[in-house]
């Protein structure tokens, strides 16, 4: 899978998880508690609190992101390119992932005995 291709299955649930997180919980539970009425919740004029307010930035910033970023992997594929491949050695790096050789290992015994 590349790249671009990860990034986008990763943003998705980043989206869906902004709302069910944070923007979904909040107006939830003031609808279920009885504070706000379902037809109260206006796009256009700030309402809740300071993180709410944020939350719902973030949300819709995502929203608004999501398809344009869409389209340019869709894009991406159709012309071919590019073409390098999500490698999760390459990503931690070679010391990330390193095994002690034999020698190591035995060394690294006697030591303890010593």
């Amino acid at each position: 899978m590349n790249m671009p291709v990860v990034v986008l299955v990763g943003f998705a649930p980043w989206t869906l998880l902004t709302l069910l997180g944070s923007v979904g919980v909040y107006r939830w539970s003031r609808i279920l508690t009885g504070h706000a009425s379902i037809a109260e919740w206006r796009a256009d004029w700030p309402q809740g609190c300071e993180w709410y307010q944020r939350a719902m930035r973030a949300h819709m910033n995502c929203v608004e992101n999501l398809p344009v970023y869409t389209a340019i992997v869709v894009a991406l594929m159709a012309i071919g390119g590019p073409r390098s491949q999500f490698d999760p050695t390459q990503t931690l790096g070679p010391a990330a992932i390193r095994t002690r050789s034999p020698d190591e290992r035995s060394c690294a015994a006697l030591a303890k005995h010593c």
